[in-house]
This record gives C-alpha cells, structure tokens and sequence, in this order.
C-alpha cells in the first residue's frame, strides 16, 4: 500500500509542478492553453470578459498545481495523516494569487508584452 501511496505523490507532484507557477516555461505549453480555454467559455456569457476570464483561468490552474504539489509532498514525504487541509488550500490560494498579481501587473504596465496570438483571440 505504501508504494502505491508513493506512486500517487509522485504523480500528483509531477502533474502539479507543470501548473504550478514553479515551471513558469511551462506556461505556453499547460497553464495558457488551461486560461484560454477557461475565457473562450466564459465569454459565451458575455464577450468582454475573455480578458478576465483568462487570467481567472490562469490564476485557477496554478493553485490547482501548487495544491497538488502540496498533497503530492504530503503523500509521499509524511508518514500517516498529518496532512492539514486548510492549510494546504490556504497556502496555494495566496503563493498562486500573488503570482497572477505580478503577471498581470507586469503585462498591465507593458513591461512584459502580451504575445500577439493572444491579442488576436480577443473579441
């Protein structure tokens, strides 16, 4: 049972740090594919919130990949349940939030460029 708990871990740290903002050349390939799709379909709502709805896409695949990192970790480096759950979210919540923040800060103040595909697809 332990090696399968193991093989879980390693699974979900594998999965977790490709959307984490840790693996940040990354992104092209698993977390923007993830926020554009996530805005394409929010903007069957209402089509000026592609823009916004990308970066909540952005912001939700990277805490689904920091707390898979952490539950991952917890499965293979703690012994028993000492996982703390609240924590763990907490945790994720606030590292991907202020992540998205610089992100979006830099791209709002052009100091980094919004690539031109991207540009394109708003409506």
């Amino acid at each position: 049972m332990t090696w399968l708990k193991t093989l879980r871990g390693g699974t979900l740290m594998s999965v977790g740090y490709m959307l984490s903002p840790l693996s940040w050349w990354n992104d092209l390939f698993f977390n923007l594919p993830i926020a554009l799709v996530f805005g394409y379909g929010v903007s069957w709502i209402n089509s000026s919130w592609f823009f916004p709805g990308t970066i909540i896409g952005y912001w939700l695949s990277n805490v689904l990949g920091i707390i898979m990192m952490q539950f991952g970790t917890m499965d293979v480096f703690l012994a028993g349940d000492a996982r703390n759950l609240k924590r763990d979210i907490l945790l994720g919540l606030g590292g991907a939030t202020l992540y998205t923040m610089v992100v979006s800060g830099l791209i709002y103040f052009h100091i980094l460029a919004m690539p031109d595909f991207i540009a394109d697809l708003r409506p």
